[in-house]
């Protein structure tokens, strides 16, 4: 039904990737990595690549097709119905290479961007420490110039990608001393003998996406490796939010509308009481909250894009959309279970491998909290700096007299 939203280049687009979704990824790949026996399936981007669908919004130059977000979004709703692993795998992409494209240099974008796009280099995000998550300018990892070179010291973990990636992008603090949003710079770092990948840890979901831990130890980075301005990491970081954010959201809404169609037709067979349980409200009902509950996020998810792609501030709405997407795939993933009863429970059905994978969704790429850290801290500045010219409804209670009773302080 939202489908009108799209051009007949994105609808194009959606139809592609759809066929991809049901035709190139075979069910046993999707068993494996659940089972933890795939850590990286290169061979998925790969054909991603051959298709021409990684990195839809990067210029035809560096082998991207030149599209907006809102092409991207309907792309990566349907790559979201084979779980948050393959769908984050396809978001790396987008992830790194917006600061690649955006802050990166002819050179840059030639050497590194344009091979991933087709499918012969893997990029990861380096972002998270075992010190700190959310406080993204509390890093450790320092960088230190030494001539032509910078030398890096330091641990990243929960590294998606990180098992099958030939290079990373990594955030380090190049100005220990100085204040938090001028002392970190973002690099390319190739992976060689002085970079460590480990994996350390098991996940409840969201697993054969490759995530590790890595070590950096007197690891040497070619200055010229150095993403967008010295100390100017904060400048690529909020830029990553959007993709970090709108990717998020938009594979939530994919995994979130399986989740609901096996639920939905699971109610339409399943017989109790001499009826068809959908007869009953108390499992209708369920299937009703969850439409209206997709929709509206679906319905965030894409004016969101339209809201990037217009090139306005769109921190505040992208925040929104990660985390009412994120909520509404937790929540409809629980009513899609309890429809079902103690066979979704099981792994009879995937309604389980989604509802593990649909945990991660509310942490990762900044956690909900700090969403609504960022979305109070806007709508507070935005109210604030427009309140001349609004109407001044509270001029408008009954009690005309009662202005002494406004008391501040």
């Amino acid at each position: 039904m939202y489908d009108f939203l799209l051009t007949e280049e994105e609808r194009k687009l959606k139809g592609e990737v759809r066929k991809f979704v049901r035709e190139k990824v075979p069910s046993s790949l999707i068993r494996a990595m659940d089972a933890d026996q795939v850590k990286y399936p290169k061979e998925y981007v790969e054909s991603l690549a051959a298709q021409n669908l990684l990195g839809l919004r990067f210029s035809k130059e560096w082998g991207g097709r030149g599209m907006k977000w809102t092409g991207e979004v309907a792309a990566i709703e349907e790559i979201g119905v084979l779980g948050s692993g393959m769908s984050c795998l396809y978001s790396l992409v987008s992830i790194c290479g917006e600061a690649i494209h955006h802050f990166g240099t002819p050179e840059q974008k030639a050497k590194y961007l344009k091979p991933t796009l087709g499918g012969k280099l893997f990029c990861a995000e380096a972002l998270t420490e075992p010190r700190g998550g959310s406080d993204f300018f509390g890093a450790t990892t320092l960088a230190k110039k030494d001539g032509n070179h910078y030398i890096l010291n330091g641990q990243k973990r929960f590294v998606v990608g990180a098992e099958g990636a030939d290079y990373f992008l990594v955030y380090a603090k190049t100005a220990p001393e100085a204040e938090p949003h001028q002392s970190i710079s973002c690099f390319i770092v190739e992976r060689d003998k002085d970079v460590e990948v480990k994996h350390v840890y098991g996940l409840l979901g969201s697993r054969g996406g490759g995530t590790g831990r890595l070590y950096f130890r007197d690891t040497k980075v070619p200055a010229k490796n150095l993403v967008g301005p010295l100390n100017g990491g904060f400048l690529v970081f909020n830029r990553m939010m959007i993709p970090e954010r709108l990717t998020t959201a938009a594979g939530a809404l994919g995994m979130a509308r399986c989740c609901l169609e096996i639920a939905t037709r699971y109610s339409d067979r399943r017989k109790a009481f001499g009826e068809t349980i959908r007869k009953f409200e108390a499992v209708s009902f369920r299937v009703a909250d969850s439409i209206a509950k997709l929709d509206a996020a679906r319905s965030l998810v894409y004016v969101t894009a339209r809201h990037v792609d217009e090139g306005f501030d769109s921190r505040r709405m992208v925040s929104e959309a990660k985390k009412t997407s994120t909520e509404m795939l937790w929540e409809v993933v629980n009513h899609s279970m309890q429809v079902m009863g103690g066979i979704g429970y099981t792994n009879v059905y995937p309604i389980e491998r989604f509802f593990r994978d649909a945990r991660l969704q509310m942490i990762w790429t900044g956690t909900n909290e700090i969403m609504n850290l960022l979305i109070q801290h806007e709508f507070y500045r935005e109210t604030l700096k427009r309140e001349s010219d609004v109407r001044d409804v509270e001029k408008d209670a009954m009690d005309l007299e009662g202005e002494e009773e406004k008391v501040y302080e």
